[in-house]
This record gives C-alpha cells, structure tokens and sequence, in this order.
C-alpha cells in the first residue's frame, strides 16, 4: 500500500481519534492517564493550529483512509516539546511509515525547540526500538507534567 503524508485538516479529526482510541485499546492504554481521556481528542485540527504544534496525518493513497499521525507540542518547559499522538494502525506498520511521520516531527522541532521529550506505555516495544532508532534517550522520571501519569516509558533527546 502507498500512503500519504500531511498536515492534518478539519474533516480528519474524527479518523485521527478512532486510530488513536484503536491502538490504545491494542495495548491495554485505554484508560485514565494515558491519551485516552485527552480533552484535546478529536480536535486536533484546532490543538495543532497553535504556534510551536503541528499534526500529520498518515493516509492511504487512493481511498484516503487515515491510518496513523503524530503531533508535536509545546510543554511548559523553555525549549522543550513533545512528540505526541504517534501511532499508526496496524496494516500500516512494517513499512517504514512511523520513520517518515518521525523525520518530518523532528525537523519541525528542531525549528522551535532545543529537546524532545516522549512517554509511552512499556508494552509499546516497536514504538520504543524506534524512538532509540532516532537517538532517543531513556529516563526514570517525568520531564515535564504531561496528566501521562500511566505511560511510565520516558525518553528525551536533544534537537
């Protein structure tokens, strides 16, 4: 399958929330403390507009069909931002999507920030093999308050 790669619109928030809501049933993240109660699902549209943010969306070549993104936010830390809202669907890994979706998040960072900084839950292993592919480093506590208290997986690098 091709897929393209772009920034997200209005009419794809609904298709990014049930991707997201999707994988985090996947991985047992489909409760309080993970992206699950995010107020902000659904209208990434809007969240993503702000200075510093932005979203892309992975979508099928032909049909249209969203089956991922990632997103990167500004955290209340000076210079520091986080990679947010990455997955993709399952029929869409393995092919070198989440290294595109990854490249284009980090070059937009380096643009606004000086470090990157991630959560993510522990049984999320494929996510974390890629996020040291990319330099990542790991770290035991939080480097910012992000309301993730159950994504207890941590890394940090600098952009």
């Amino acid at each position: 399958m091709a897929y393209i790669v772009r920034e997200i619109l209005h009419s794809d928030d609904a298709a990014v929330e049930r991707v997201i809501r999707s994988c985090l049933i996947e991985f047992g993240g489909d409760h309080e403390g993970t992206a699950w109660a995010d107020p902000m699902l659904g209208r990434f549209s809007e969240v993503y507009a702000q200075e510093g943010s932005r979203y892309w969306v992975a979508c099928e070549q032909g049909s249209g069909k969203v089956v991922g993104g990632v997103g990167i936010g500004p955290l209340d830390e000076e210079g520091l931002c986080e990679l947010q809202k990455m997955y993709l669907l399952p029929e869409a890994r393995g092919q070198g999507l989440a290294g595109i979706l990854m490249e284009l998040a980090l070059s937009f960072a380096k643009n606004h920030y000086k470090r990157i900084y991630l959560e993510t839950l522990p049984n999320m292993t494929a996510a974390q093999h890629l996020y040291e592919r990319f330099g990542f480093d790991r770290i035991s506590e939080p480097a910012a308050a992000t309301g993730h208290f159950a994504c207890d997986v941590r890394y940090i690098r600098d952009l």
